[in-house]
């Protein structure tokens, strides 16, 4: 288990004081409000330096996959008319690197495993625990987005997601989202505007796609689950790299086996 002396080598923890209480308060103020928080330099640059001279190491392993889906992520249903967005097909392409491909001593591991982490976590998202993956795949992922990949529009399945963005490209590959585009308590998809969304790409009159500025080291926590968002494609050679932190909040979960098929091209 990391010692806090060790995550200080790793997270500029005089920027970011994850155990002071007042700044778990300001950060939970601001996801409640936004959706999202965004902490820029979060992982020192030696540290992501690192982190992108392993993930240049790891990258022949990594298992690239293409998703044909709709912003349900369920399979584009052409029955609905073209204004629904159920019938819009998107596309999203990446590679992954799983949790048993992830060295012991990796920065990563270290960041994943803190306790103080993980209360802070907790803190922002307002639960008791987080447990990591029952399956050896899914708690960390290093993700590889190369030239013309892209993560298609789409809404969470999850309630959260906790990103760290380690190496952006030269051009392309930024995060946008539009918050409130649906209701999942209300068990409202509002399939209508959504496709008029679609339509316009995020450019529309009504709705405009924020995009997130985001440099090398920062974290992201976001409620993806009623924000519509997407990477757009990468330009250029130099890969985006990006950290997926993946964690329940009940013990002895495992991602789906078709799931992990898709995305990892494994079970085990």
């Amino acid at each position: 288990m990391p010692s806090n002396a060790a995550l200080a080598d790793v997270i500029n923890l005089d920027a970011h004081p994850i155990d002071d209480l007042e700044f778990q308060r300001q950060c939970r103020t601001t996801f409640d409000s936004n959706g999202i928080v965004a902490l820029n330099g979060f992982v020192r640059p030696e540290a992501c330096r690192d982190l992108i001279t392993e993930a240049n190491d790891h990258r022949a392993l990594a298992f690239f996959s293409e998703q044909d889906h709709n912003v349900y992520l369920d399979a584009p249903d052409p029955s609905f008319p073209q204004s629904d967005a159920r019938s819009h097909p998107i596309v999203s392409t990446k590679g992954a690197v799983t949790t048993d491909q992830i060295p012991d001593g990796s920065h990563l591991r270290t960041i994943y495993d803190s306790p103080t982490f993980r209360s802070f976590l907790c803190a922002i998202l307002g639960e008791q625990e987080l447990y990591e993956y029952a399956d050896p795949l899914s708690s960390i992922n290093l993700n590889f987005y190369e030239e013309g990949q892209e993560l298609g529009w789409h809404f969470d399945n999850s309630e959260f997601s906790v990103t760290l963005l380690v190496q952006e490209p030269e051009a392309g590959g930024d995060f946008e989202y539009i918050n409130h585009l649906r209701d999942t308590a209300a068990h409202d998809n509002n399939e209508i505007e959504v496709g008029t969304v679609l339509d316009t790409d995020g450019r529309g009159p009504t709705h405009w796609a924020a995009p997130l500025v985001a440099a090398p080291g920062t974290l992201v926590l976001f409620r993806g689950r009623d924000a519509l968002h997407r990477v757009t494609p990468v330009i250029g050679e130099q890969t985006r790299v990006l950290v997926v932190f993946a964690y329940n909040t009940e013990p002895g979960l495992s991602l789906s086996e078709s799931a992990r098929l898709t995305f990892f091209g494994r079970l085990d």
